[in-house]
Formats: structure tokens, C-alpha cells, sequence
């Protein structure tokens, strides 16, 4: 399978992570997404995986690394939070680690396996009050297709 083709960004819904309250630490005022992380790897790791032993921040939201076969990835969380007709929700990405040089040419978006999506659907399902969960391809997220989401990542 192309990865162009792969669901390796997810949106879903749920109200028992923190929204609204700034922690000191937040490198910006909507920084969320820490417990949601953690929870996350909290699932992975009992499920067998290895993670990092806590969560980086990004300026828009966290990430955390863990292993799926033989090979290393990076999830990214951040909230959306509502607007109008449109329920808060949290949004993920699958990425590979790759380091400087492979980031430049595009290796973060290349070799994911099932068995890393499938580790990180599992773990989000596994999440106390979630609620619809949306698989999509990256291009057709960016592109603001999220109609086209579905509800597992193959």
C-alpha cells in the first residue's frame, strides 16, 4: 500500500482531557494535549510497546515516540477546539522518526507500517468516554475533507 493512500492522521472526540486550563509549562496559550498523550502511551505501553518516557511539547500541541516492529514513530497530538457547528476535537498524526536529513527528503511520511496505526487506533479506543473516531489520508485532511474520515485507519 502507498502511503498516499494510508489514514495516518485521526480526529476524535473526548471530554475527559484538559481544554481549558493553561498549565505554567505550555510553550503557548492552547498548548493541550499532555494528559491525552500520556494516556495514550500509558495504553501502548501495556499493550507491550516501548514509548519515551514522557511527552515533548510542540508549539501547537505534544508528541511522543514509540516503537512498532522494527521501526520508530512519532505521534502528534493537538485540540481543535469547537467552533460553530463543529464539536472540540484532537487531532493525531502517525509520523516515522527520522532524523535531520530524513526529515528534509520526506522520510517522516514513508514506511509506515499497519502495525504501528493499528498499535495507536487501539490505544485512542481504549481511551475512557472517546467517541467518533475518524481515520484520514493526510492530503485529504489538509485539503478540509474530513467527510472522507473513516472509522478505523485501513
Amino acid at each position: 500500500m502507498m502511503n498516499s493512500e494510508m489514514r495516518t492522521t485521526v480526529t476524535f472526540e473526548n471530554p475527559v482531557f484538559n481544554t481549558t486550563e493553561r498549565r505554567d509549562y505550555f510553550i503557548n496559550e492552547g498548548c493541550f494535549g499532555d494528559d491525552v498523550a500520556r494516556a495514550l502511551m500509558e495504553q501502548l505501553r501495556s499493550r507491550g510497546y516501548q514509548t519515551d518516557t514522557e511527552p515533548g511539547q510542540e508549539d501547537f500541541g505534544w508528541y511522543f515516540g514509540f516503537r512498532a516492529g522494527d521501526a520508530d514513530y512519532q505521534f502528534v497530538i493537538g485540540h481543535r477546539p469547537a467552533d460553530g457547528n463543529d464539536p472540540a476535537v484532537w487531532i493525531g498524526w502517525l509520523e516515522r522518526k527520522a532524523g535531520l536529513l530524513g526529515t528534509i527528503f520526506g522520510a517522516r511520511n514513508r514506511g509506515i507500517q499497519p502495525a504501528a496505526l493499528n498499535a495507536i487506533h487501539f490505544a485512542i479506543s481504549a481511551l475512557p468516554q472517546v467517541s467518533n473516531i475518524r481515520w484520514h489520508r493526510k492530503e485529504d485532511f489538509d485539503a478540509g475533507k474530513e467527510e472522507l474520515g473513516q472509522p478505523s485507519p485501513k
